[in-house]
Order: C-alpha cells, then structure tokens, then sequence
C-alpha cells in the first residue's frame, strides 16, 4: 500500500506528462520501448570503447531562452561597467556576484549570479566549465553579411519553436522530428545487453531530442518511477487476478501481425517498468544528496531535483540492467522571462543551482563522476537590453557543461563584448549578439565523448564541417577529456 502511487498515475496526468494512450478501462503507455533495428552493430568510438564501460549524458533544456548573460557575468572593473551599462535595471550589482577561481586566457574574471554559490563550488573544483556565446549556426556569419542577407542563418531564428527544435536536432537550417540524441541511440544501440530497456530515458515526457528511427524513449516520472499498468504489480487478490488475465494475454502468440507487435509493446513496456522501478528501489541511500519535497498530488509538484535523483537511481543500477549507453533528458522549462526576470531569475537559477550540485555529489559517491555528463542548452541567449522588466528573444547566450570528465574551471569559446552599437562587431542591435562558437561544435564534442566516431559526426550534425575538421586530432572545443 505504501508504495501505491510510485507506480501509477491517474489518466489525465499519464496522458499530459508521458505522451501515452488509454486502452479500455486501464492505461498503457507508448513512449517507453527500445525497438532495436535487426542486425544492428555497436560502432563506439574505439578511443573510448572498452569492456564494461559504462557512460551517460544527460541534456538539461531549459526551454523558454534563458538569459545566461545574468549567469555568467564579468567582474573586472571595465568589463563589469560595460556589462552594468548595456543591462541597466536588470543588471546584477557587483558586490552580489559570487567570484570564478583564476582568468581566462584574455586576464579577465568573472562570477556568476548569487543564486549559484553551488555552481560556483564545481568550477572551483574543476567539475564545471562554461561555453560562451553559444548558438545555432549554418555558417560562420559576420554582422555586415547578416544585414546584406548573403549568408544563410538558422531557419525562424528568434522563434521559440524553430529554435528549441534546431537544438535538439542539430539541423539549423530545416524544420525536422528527429534528434540528435536519438540519432546516437540508433547508431550505438547495440551496445547495451539488455534488449528491453532503451538507451534513451527522459524525465520530461516525449521530446524531440530523443526522438529517433529505430528507438523510442522509455518514461519515467520525476516521482512516481516507470509508469505501468495501473495496479499491476499491488499485492491484492483482485489485482493479483487482473494481473494473471493481463499476462495471459501479453504472453499468447498471435498469427495477426498487428496484434503481435501490439502485444509485444506492451509487454515490452510492461517488463521494462519492472526493471526500472526496481533499481530506483534499489538505491534509496541517494536520497540523502536530493531536496526533499512534498509529496501531494500524486508527484505533479515536482521539482528538478526529483528528475535528476531518478537519474541517479537508474545510473547506480547500470550493472544490474546491463546498460552500457544511457541519454537522459530533462526538461526545465519557464524562461521566457519577458518581465520580472530579477524575480523570477533567482528563484529558478537556485533551483537549478542545487539539482546540479546534488546529482554531481551522487555521482561521486557512486564513483562515477568520471562516467556521467550534465550539459546544458536553452533554444536562445536574450537581449542584452532590459525591455523595462525583462528581456526579447535574441541569438548567443552561455551554457555549461558539468561531470568529472570535464576540464572545468575555465570558460570556453569566447566571451563577448557586451557593448551596443557599431562598435560592436557581434551586436546586430537591440543587445541581439551572433554567436561565436557553433551549437555543432558543442554537441559534437559530447557525441564523441559518449562514444560516437568521428566518422559519423556529419551524420549528426551536417553542418559541423563549417566550424570543425573531423580529421583533426583535437576535440572540437576542449571541455572533455
């Protein structure tokens, strides 16, 4: 009885918050299989690939646009005045900006917004590092070549819909349905023994970044685990009855083909839940590394901190389910800050700020920071100028990127000059800045790391041959060792 709501939701929320179906009186799901291709091989980079190596990624959206230029802020006297002057009423006071260890390689220093005193313990450590001015590109582009409208840029730049697609699917130039994540996923699919559970996990319902051809992301909910059929597993006579109907009907073999991968997917869904609720049960001595939080509502108040302590369930289990390849997805969404972004900023960078920090501290006290990566991104960086209360859409903005195999405290990519008008070669006016270092770039050097060969990085991303040599030595930026 206990454990009842960890396991089901009603159908309202099943339906809104995993994407899956209702079939008669009892709730199913859709989105949690992994449909292996026939004959599919690992093709894992051979520089990281080796026997029971086990490594995880984990995309943190935070859909709405963020603005990281109140994330990342310079401190220097100069830098800090330019930064003040352009950002007016939304600019953090200098005395409240809590200090990066060291310099960049240009002797400037900075800090980030107050609400990131744990973020700001990581970099100091070394285990969180920054990429600046960061966004999608087709081309390198300069200002005049933008106005003259010579060079293309992104499709629907500025838009919310096109933007946060572009990221997730590392296509900047063409509207699609298929991400990146899930394109790893298929190319790498084989490398996982077990044949029931998917590479792809997300925490936020179906996404397109997880999207795919050949597998689909398996659901689990921040509170409530891997969703089932609802009762299934409740140890009553009735249920018990219900249960041995269900599997009866999961396990007899149809000669129609559609109701034999009908029930196979269920079925599928069915057995995969189990394993999943089982190693998040497994390991109740994470929850010591997670704010606590209510637990009303059957879990539809929860907060990032439940996403990320279920990732770290299902990471501590990776031996037990025979996972070698793992993509989790979490979304956070709510940063389209148009007004009261001072307000709404602190309350959600300190949200962000703890998440981050306890999963990192989970990690380490599993011993597998060195295997697991948290990297940011956010559909577009915003104005530097205050539209009175809050800021528009605009283009670059910062991300981060934490985990033990990062070569943090620095910042990469190149921070930019926050100054308005023509003197600016970045400013396109009204605080839009273009952005320096390519999305392709930055993803890029996450595929490789997890695995990807250099060899299908086009295949990923099919503009990176602009901004990066797959036949170089170096990694596309550096944060990853």
């Amino acid at each position: 009885m206990g454990n009842k709501h960890r396991h089901h939701i009603n159908r309202r929320q099943f339906l809104g918050q995993a994407s899956c179906a209702a079939i008669g009186a009892t709730t199913f799901f859709s989105s949690i299989l992994n449909l292996k291709a026939i004959g599919a091989s690992s093709i894992l980079n051979s520089s990281v690939a080796s026997a029971g190596d086990y490594r995880a990624i984990v995309c943190l959206l935070n859909s709405g646009g963020m603005d990281s230029f109140n994330m990342l802020i310079p401190r220097d006297q100069e830098f800090y005045k330019t930064y003040a002057s352009t950002r007016s009423n939304i600019a953090i006071p200098l005395q409240n900006i809590t200090a990066l260890s060291g310099t960049t390689v240009d002797g400037r220093s900075f800090g980030l917004h107050p609400s990131f005193p744990n973020l700001t313990t990581l970099y100091n450590e070394g285990k969180l590092a920054f990429i600046s001015n960061v966004g999608t590109l087709v081309q390198p582009i300069s200002r005049q070549q933008f106005w003259d409208g010579n060079v293309p840029i992104p499709l629907g730049l500025y838009s919310h819909a096109d933007q946060v697609m572009q990221w997730q699917t590392g296509l900047p130039d063409k509207r699609d349905s298929i991400g990146w994540g899930g394109k790893i996923s298929d190319l790498l699919m084989s490398a996982n023994e077990n044949d029931v559970l998917s590479m792809n996990m997300t925490l936020s319902g179906t996404n397109i970044y997880q999207t795919a051809n050949n597998t689909t992301a398996y659901a689990i909910q921040p509170k409530l685990g891997a969703v089932t059929i609802q009762d299934y597993n409740e140890d009553w006579v009735l249920n018990k009855m219900k249960k041995q109907a269900i599997d009866k009907m999961l396990n007899k073999s149809y000669d129609n083909i559609f109701k034999h991968q009908y029930t196979s997917t269920i079925k599928q869904g069915v057995d995969g839940a189990s394993i999943i609720n089982a190693a998040i049960e497994a390991h109740p001595e994470l929850d010591q590394f997670f704010t606590p939080y209510p637990d009303i509502d059957e879990g539809r108040n929860a907060n990032l901190s439940d996403s990320f302590k279920m990732v770290a369930k299902v990471i501590a289990d990776n031996e037990t389910t025979k996972m070698s390849r793992q993509i989790f997805f979490i979304d956070y969404s709510g940063w389209d800050h148009h007004d009261d972004l001072l307000d709404l900023q602190m309350n959600q960078f300190s949200e962000l700020d703890n998440a981050v920090f306890e999963f990192q501290r989970a990690m380490e006290s599993l011993g597998m920071a060195d295997q697991v990566t948290v990297f940011s991104m956010s559909e577009f960086g915003r104005t530097l100028t205050s539209n009175g209360n809050g800021t528009d859409h605009a283009w670059g903005g910062n991300v981060f990127v934490s985990g033990g195999a990062v070569s943090g405290g620095k910042i990469y990519g190149t921070f930019p000059d926050l100054t308005l008008g023509l003197n600016n070669p970045l400013e396109l006016g009204g605080g839009v800045l273009i952005p320096t270092t390519s999305v392709d770039t930055y993803f890029a050097e996450i595929a490789l790391w997890f695995g990807v060969p250099k060899s299908e990085l086009v295949t990923l991303f099919p503009k990176l041959g602009y901004f990066y040599d797959t036949s170089s030595t170096e990694n596309p930026i550096g944060f990853l060792t």
